[in-house]
């Protein structure tokens, strides 16, 4: 019988669903390449033929997810019925809601000393994704004279501190009570960045 070759777009697909599992379930470090052929009932050399090392894996995981939220965020940007403020809310909702999925948080196992590389190289990649909208929006939003922004790159700059600042809480020990006020803070400091009425923005992880 002549054996079925898979298309190699669903083998590697394969590969990291069952890689994002396994980092999930037993963490980056304790995964093993073994682990991940086990899972999906493939030799080794299967494995090897589509990616170097588990690393690359990893790489290809983190770009895979960057690209699922940069997709859901971008989609807001071509909804013309609803103002620039309205856009900021929703993509930092996105971002949050994404980060804490309902599989747990996003990226979790990476959350230790030994991976804090790989998480900057994350965040620097999710920002270079993530600038061109939200410059886009913060420029609509001057146009509509929601915003007040003199120079709107070195803004995006802040509102990216300050969105990376509530995804850190996400990971830490926290009340739905402390979230909901970091979420508060959030929103004053990114209107005062933006030059914002107060009350304009309001931040949340469940739309």
């Amino acid at each position: 019988m002549a054996r079925v070759t898979k298309d190699p777009q669903i083998r590697m697909a394969e590969i990291l669903d069952a890689a994002k599992r396994l980092f999930n379930a037993q963490g980056y470090h304790e995964t093993q390449v073994s682990d991940i052929v086990k899972e999906i009932g493939v030799a080794q050399g299967t494995f090897y033929y589509y990616f170097k090392s588990k690393d690359e894996v990893l790489e290809a995981v983190v770009r895979q997810q960057l690209s699922e939220i940069i997709a859901e965020i971008e989609s807001f940007t071509a909804i013309g019925s609803i103002t620039a403020p309205r856009k900021m809310e929703l993509i930092v909702s996105a971002i949050l809601k994404n980060i804490r999925g309902q599989n747990g948080l996003l990226f979790e196992y990476l959350h230790n000393d030994r991976y804090v590389h790989i998480l900057d190289k994350i965040g620097r990649q999710g920002e270079e994704l993530a600038c061109p909208i939200l410059l886009k929006i913060v420029k609509e939003g001057v146009e509509e004279g929601n915003f007040a922004v003199a120079r709107p790159e070195e803004t995006i700059g802040f509102i990216l501190a300050i969105v990376h600042c509530l995804i850190d809480s996400l990971y830490k020990p926290c009340t739905e009570d402390h979230l909901a006020y970091r979420l508060e803070i959030a929103g004053r400091l990114v209107e005062t960045a933006l030059g914002a009425p107060a009350g304009m923005l309001r931040f949340s992880v469940s739309e």
